[in-house]
């Protein structure tokens, strides 16, 4: 996966067990601490957790259809996105609607992909930028995500920027 920009996070990784273990490190941070909490930052100039948060569950949305496109068309053309302009046509909800989204999602996102045969998770379609791609390699750029943002919690837990 050597053009899956995500794919150092999880290389040498049970992808499914990423996918289902990296939400549950967020949630495990990210619930208990005080809500004000959810606008602090992880560094100057950056998203706060809230955004950062409600990020995660956009993505979460994307590759739910992402996921589900390449499983039941054929000759899919997956459809970029702009992270930037997503959160700029919505206000972040409270940090914990964001987070409760993202890990909702996420358990039935896993459920269809711990489903999933091996023919299914080779089935191939078209990336804009990186050419003829898998369903594992949309599992793994989504785990590898995720896996990037998950220390930014962490971050904010130790006090942030």
């Amino acid at each position: 996966m050597s053009n899956n920009p995500y794919g150092t996070f999880v290389e040498g990784l049970d992808v499914l067990q990423c996918l289902e273990e990296t939400p549950r490190r967020i949630e495990a941070v990210v619930r208990p601490w005080p809500r004000e909490w959810d606008d602090r930052s992880h560094a100057p100039g950056k998203w706060s957790a809230r955004q950062v948060l409600t990020h995660l569950a956009q993505i979460e949305v994307i590759f739910a259809a992402r996921l589900r496109f390449a499983l039941a068309q054929d000759g899919y053309v997956l459809q970029p996105f702009e992270q930037d302009d997503w959160m700029a046509v919505e206000r972040p909800p409270s940090g914990l609607d964001a987070l409760e989204a993202y890990v909702a999602l996420r358990r039935m996102n896993l459920a269809l992909c711990r489903s999933l045969t091996a023919a299914q998770r080779a089935k191939t379609f078209t990336h804009p930028e990186f050419g003829t791609i898998t369903v594992d390699w949309l599992m793994a750029w989504c785990a590898g995500h995720e896996r990037n943002h998950a220390p930014q919690f962490e971050t904010v837990a130790k006090g942030g920027a």
